[in-house]
């Protein structure tokens, strides 16, 4: 590339950067005075965040960070202790690795086969915690996590469409730009059909985040070892590490977390507060997506999302959804 090239490329990408900063600063006004935690919340890189899951509308991204405001003054999320949630995590259906991938992303492990509770609002009320704990241990500079979903012991009876679309509504309305990618690994063969069924929910930002891997699949083999150290991944994931979880040892680090919780959403964490934003490759405006329905869309939406599921049938195969919730 030409030196002229560069020039021009640096001096759009100026551009952009100021276009977006100018729109950061139009929601921060829309908001108005904000105090406490809120305050704390709407960094640069928080309200770039909702504009980026808004394609840089202000009014839309102004709307959701206002519910998610209103979400978090009432849902208290950072509030949330580990003997609050303990009993959900025994089984280790859901935790936070203690590795990180090769950018400093936070890992979430889950193992939905491991289901162990049928109450919806305590499965919600972890998956929050363990949301609020992966921010917490991420590095300056990065805001995104991994998930990493093992569907070994995963079956039918473990299928919840419930669980699955509040779990959607929570990650997409109130984290937005969270999640880096989730790897789906080892899927079973009906996960498939159940999948049609889900994506609706998702917003196409989540779902081509979403990858498919398979141990017997020499792709999934070079995907993993793009994202991590080796040595660190878990051997369940194709990795060398033959650590397993063990409840007490992790609730023993959750708790040395939960210390933490309070100064980190304190007044004197200027870190939170003054988090910049930092202008990712891309547009101001994403193409083909759906981040930004209009009401009426969204209820059309969701209204042939629950045909789906009032059918009682993964894709025609007979197979009932009204499973474990």
């Amino acid at each position: 590339m030409t030196s002229s090239n560069c020039e021009v490329n640096h001096a759009e990408k100026q551009a952009l950067f100021e276009e977006q900063t100018l729109k950061i600063n139009e929601v921060r006004g829309s908001l108005g005075p904000l105090s406490g935690k809120s305050a704390l919340y709407c960094s640069d890189a928080s309200i770039a965040r909702y504009l980026t899951a808004r394609n840089w509308n202000v009014k839309k991204a102004t709307k959701m960070l206002k519910e998610t405001l209103k979400w978090r003054a009432e849902y208290k999320p950072d509030e949330i202790r580990w003997d609050e949630v303990a009993h959900e995590a025994e089984t280790g259906k859901i935790y936070r690795a203690n590795y990180r991938d090769k950018t400093g992303r936070s890992v979430l492990v889950m193992r939905p086969g491991r289901q162990n509770t049928k109450s919806t609002k305590g499965q919600i009320q972890y998956l929050v915690y363990c949301m609020e704990n992966a921010i917490l241990n991420l590095p300056p500079g990065q805001d995104q996590m991994v998930w990493l979903i093992d569907f070994e012991g995963f079956n039918l009876s473990h299928i919840s469409v419930k669980v699955t679309k509040e779990t959607a509504h929570v990650l997409q309305s109130h984290y937005p730009e969270r999640l880096g990618v989730a790897i789906l690994y080892n899927p079973p063969k009906f996960f498939e059909s159940f999948w049609i069924v889900v994506k609706p929910f998702l917003e196409p930002k989540t779902y081509r985040k979403v990858k498919f891997a398979y141990s017997d699949d020499q792709n999934t083999k070079g995907i993993m070892e793009d994202l991590f150290k080796m040595d660190e991944l878990e051997s369940c994931f194709g990795g060398n590490n033959q650590t397993t979880f063990e409840f007490n040892d992790y609730g023993a680090r959750m708790r040395e977390d939960d210390k933490k919780m309070p100064l980190f959403w304190s007044p004197e964490n200027n870190m939170a507060a003054t988090q910049d934003y930092v202008m990712a490759n891309g547009s101001l405006h994403s193409s083909n997506s759906e981040a930004d329905l209009e009401p009426e869309e969204e209820e059309n939406r969701n209204e042939a999302v629950k045909q789906e599921e009032d059918s009682g049938k993964l894709n025609g195969s007979g197979t009932s959804l009204s499973a474990k919730q």
